[in-house]
C-alpha cells in the first residue's frame, strides 16, 4: 500500500501549495485555526492510523495545549480577600446594602423600641406572649443597636468609602488634565457642522477658544483644533452624593452613641434644672457621660392653650404656648416662649413642648383638720377633650381618728367641661376649663411605697389598700365642683377641690450632636443627586485648516458622555456665534469658455460619448450587415474622427499662452482624412 493510501491524503502537488501569505499560521490569530489533533490528522489518529507528526502540528494555527498548564491556580488567602473587597466596593453591593438598611428600619418603626418608649414595649410583650421570645432573639425591640443592623450599617459604610476613594482620585486627575484632542474624523460624531470661510485658521481657532471659555468650557488649543469639555459638576455631584451618605451615617452613629433624651412634666410655677435626678425618664447613648449635660435651668411661668369654640372643628387646638424663664451657665434670667415645633435652644440642648394637661389643686386633711397634703396634682389626659385621671398619695403625716399612722390613696377623675348631669356618668365635651368637675374616692392602708418595687405615680397599688365605704357598703365616691369638700367617714378627714386649677406642660430635653451634620448631609445629598441627574458632561471640538484652494475649512463637532439631548442645540448656538466671526466664504464666480476651455473639452467629450453610443447601437442592429450601409458608416466614422482631431487642436491652441510661438487656433492644419 502506498504512503498516500496510508495517510488518507493525496500527494501534495505544486499547484496545491498555498499562496504566499495564506500558509498556516500566517495572517491569522492564535486559536482561530485547526487545533492539534483536529482535521484530517485527528481523523487519522482516531482511526488508529499514524499521525502527521511535526508536519501535522505545523498545520494548526492555535497554540500548543498543555493539559497540566490549563489548570487554574488557587486564589489563596490574598486572592480571596481581594475578590471580597472588589465585590464589597462595587456599586451593586452598595445598593443591596442600602436596600437592606431600609428594610431593617421597618421593624424599628413598627415595633416599640426600648430606647424610645419602654412602657409601650412592656404593653406589647404582655399582649403578644408568643411573639415576644422570637422578637427578643431577633433583637427587634432594639433594632438600631442590634448586631445584624450594625453589621449592615458598617458594611455599607466600608463599601461607600471603598467606592469613593478611587473615584475621587480619578476625578482629581481629570480636573488636572486637559480635554482630549480632536478625533481625526469629526464627521463620525453625533453632532457635526462644517463650512468654508475666508478667515485664517488661527483666527478661527482663537475665536472658538474665546467663545468656548465664555460658555464656561474648559478649553485649550490642541494642534489644528480647539478641544473643550464641560459638565464636570456631574461627577462632582455623584461624589458629593456618596460623601453625603457617609456624613449622614457618621451623624447617625454619633447621635446614637452620644445622645441624651429625657422628659419632664412641669406644673405652672415649678421649675427644672438639667440634672439627672430632675428627669421623669432619661435615655442616653452608650458613650454619653453625665458631664456632657448642659448647664441650664428654666421655670414654667404660664401655659396658654386656645381651642376652636364653634363650627365643625370645635375643640381643635389653635395655640399651645409655654412662657418660661431660663438661665444658662449661671447667667442672667431670660424669657422665652416655647411652642410646638419651636423648641428652646440652650446650652447645646433643645427643649421641646410635647403635651399639656390640667393639675387641680387638692387639699387633704386628717381627722383633726390638719393639712397633710396640698398640691397641684397633674392628671393624664385620656382623650382629645382632656378627660383626665390621676391619684393623690399621702405617704407621711396622716393619722386616723385614733391617732394611728396610716396612708391614703385618692383616685381622681377630672373633666374640664362637665357633661352627663343626671346620666350617672362624667365626660368632657370641650378641652378648655369651662365647667370643671372632679370625681373623688379614697383608700387607706399600705401604699407599698417602701417595697422597693418601682411604681407609677399616676397609678395606685391597691393590693393592701381598703376603700372607704358608705352606709350601704359601696365604695364612697363624690363629684366635686371647685371649692367643694369631700368628708371621709368615721372622722378620717376630708378632701377639698380648691378653686384653682393649674395647667402643666410636658417637655422633652434632647442633646443629639449629630443632628446638624445629618441635616447638612441630607441637603448635600439632594444637591449632589440633582447635579448627577441633570448635568450632562460633553465635549466640543473646533477644527480650522486651510483647504487645497487656500480657503479655510471649519469643522465643529460635539460628543456627550451619556445621553445629552441639548448637545445639538448647544453646538448650533456655538456655530452661530462662531459663524458671525468667520462667515461663509462666497462661491467661486462662473468662468467663460474662452477663459476656461474645460467647458469645450466637456462638450467634446459628451459628443464623443454620443457617437460611441450610436456606434454600439449600430453594431447591434442587423441592418448593419448591408455593404452599402457599412461604407456609409465608415465615411461617417472618418468624419467624426476628423472632427475630434480638429477640436483637440483648437483646445491646445486655446490653452497655449500668447507669445509662445504657437499657431493661432484658426490656422490649425486640418487632420488627415478630414473633408475639405
Amino acid at each position: 500500500m502506498s504512503n498516500t493510501e496510508q495517510t488518507g491524503r493525496r500527494p501534495e502537488r505544486a499547484d496545491d501549495r498555498p499562496e504566499p501569505g495564506t500558509e498556516p499560521g500566517a495572517g491569522t490569530e492564535p486559536g482561530t485555526g485547526t487545533e492539534p489533533g483536529a482535521g484530517s490528522g485527528g481523523a487519522a489518529g482516531a482511526a488508529g492510523e499514524p499521525s502527521l507528526g511535526a508536519a501535522g502540528e505545523r498545520l494548526s494555527t492555535g497554540p500548543a495545549q498543555d493539559p497540566e498548564s490549563a489548570t487554574l491556580p488557587a486564589l489563596g488567602v490574598v486572592g480571596w480577600i481581594r475578590w471580597f473587597w472588589r465585590q464589597l466596593t462595587s456599586m451593586r453591593v452598595a445598593l443591596i446594602l442600602l436596600f437592606l438598611l431600609s428594610l431593617g428600619a421597618i421593624p424599628g418603626s413598627l415595633i416599640p423600641q426600648n430606647g424610645v418608649d419602654e412602657t409601650k414595649v412592656n404593653a406589647f410583650k404582655e399582649a403578644h406572649e408568643t411573639l415576644t421570645p422570637i422578637y427578643e432573639k431577633l433583637q427587634l425591640f432594639d433594632v438600631y443597636s442590634s448586631v445584624w443592623f450594625s453589621a449592615i450599617y458598617i458594611l455599607l459604610f466600608v463599601s461607600l468609602i471603598g467606592c469613593i476613594v478611587p473615584r475621587t482620585h480619578q476625578f482629581v486627575g481629570q480636573l488636572r488634565s486637559r480635554p482630549p484632542g480632536a478625533p481625526r474624523r469629526l464627521t463620525r460624531l453625533p453632532a457635526y457642522a462644517t463650512w468654508r470661510t475666508e478667515a485664517t485658521p488661527a483666527q478661527v481657532r482663537e475665536a472658538g477658544l474665546r467663545l468656548l471659555r465664555k460658555r464656561r468650557f474648559r478649553a485649550h488649543a490642541a494642534g489644528d483644533a480647539v478641544a473643550a469639555e464641560k459638565g464636570y459638576l456631574r461627577e462632582f455631584g455623584n461624589l458629593l452624593f456618596h460623601i453625603s451618605l457617609i456624613v449622614m451615617l457618621l451623624a447617625f452613629a454619633a447621635g446614637q452613641l452620644f445622645r441624651s433624651e429625657g422628659g419632664k412634666l412641669i406644673v405652672e410655677g415649678d421649675g427644672f434644672a438639667n440634672t439627672l435626678s430632675q428627669y421623669d425618664d432619661f435615655r442616653s447613648g452608650s458613650l454619653f457621660a453625665l458631664d456632657d449635660l448642659g448647664h441650664f435651668s428654666f421655670e414654667l411661668r404660664r401655659f396658654t392653650g386656645t381651642y376652636e369654640a364653634t363650627g365643625p372643628q370645635r375643640g381643635t387646638p389653635r395655640t399651645f404656648e409655654a412662657e418660661v424663664t431660663y438661665a444658662e451657665n449661671g447667667g442672667p434670667d431670660k424669657e422665652a416662649v416655647i411652642r410646638v415645633n419651636e423648641p428652646l435652644q440652650v446650652a447645646g440642648a433643645k427643649v421641646y413642648l410635647i403635651e399639656h394637661g390640667y393639675a387641680p389643686v387638692v387639699t387633704v386633711r386628717d381627722g383633726k383638720g390638719k393639712i397633710v397634703s396640698q398640691e397641684a396634682v397633674p392628671l393624664l389626659p385620656l382623650d382629645a377633650n382632656v378627660t383626665s385621671q390621676g391619684v393623690v398619695k399621702v405617704k407621711d403625716g396622716y393619722r386616723d381618728k385614733n391617732g394611728k399612722r396610716d396612708q391614703l390613696g385618692i383616685p381622681l377623675f377630672f373633666v374640664p367641661t362637665f357633661a352627663g348631669e343626671g346620666q350617672g356618668q362624667m365626660f368632657s365635651v370641650f378641652p378648655a376649663l369651662v365647667d370643671p368637675r372632679l370625681s373623688v374616692s379614697a383608700y387607706h392602708g399600705d401604699l407599698r411605697a417602701d417595697s422597693g418595687v418601682p411604681q407609677n405615680v399616676y397609678q395606685l397599688d391597691m393590693s393592701k389598700m381598703k376603700p372607704f365605704k358608705d352606709a350601704r357598703g359601696e365604695i364612697l365616691k363624690k363629684q366635686l365642683k371647685p371649692g367643694e369638700t369631700f368628708t371621709l367617714p368615721d372622722g378620717a378627714g376630708s378632701i377639698t377641690f380648691e378653686k384653682e386649677v393649674k395647667e402643666w406642660a410636658s417637655f422633652q430635653i434632647s442633646q443629639q450632636p449629630g443632628n446638624g451634620w445629618a441635616l447638612a448631609g441630607a441637603v448635600a445629598a439632594i444637591l449632589g443627586l440633582t447635579a448627577s441627574l441633570f448635568i450632562q458632561r460633553r465635549r466640543v471640538w473646533v477644527r480650522a485648516v486651510e483647504g487645497p484652494d487656500g480657503v479655510t475649512v471649519v469643522e465643529t463637532a460635539g460628543l456627550g458622555r451619556g445621553e445629552s439631548a441639548k448637545l445639538p442645540e448647544e453646538l448650533a448656538e456655538l456655530v452661530a456665534a462662531l459663524h458671525s466671526v468667520a462667515p461663509t466664504a462666497p462661491d467661486a464666480p462662473a468662468a467663460e469658455s474662452a477663459t476656461h476651455p474645460a467647458k469645450d473639452d466637456a462638450a467634446a467629450d459628451d459628443a464623443a460619448d454620443d457617437d460611441r453610443a450610436a456606434d454600439d447601437r449600430a453594431a447591434d442592429d442587423p441592418a448593419a450587415d448591408d455593404p452599402e450601409d457599412a461604407a456609409a458608416e465608415d465615411r461617417a466614422a472618418g468624419d467624426r474622427a476628423a472632427g475630434d482631431r480638429a477640436a483637440e487642436n483648437r483646445d491646445a491652441a486655446a490653452r497655449t499662452p500668447a507669445g509662445d510661438g504657437a499657431e493661432p487656433a484658426d490656422q490649425a492644419v486640418p487632420a488627415e482624412g478630414a473633408s475639405q
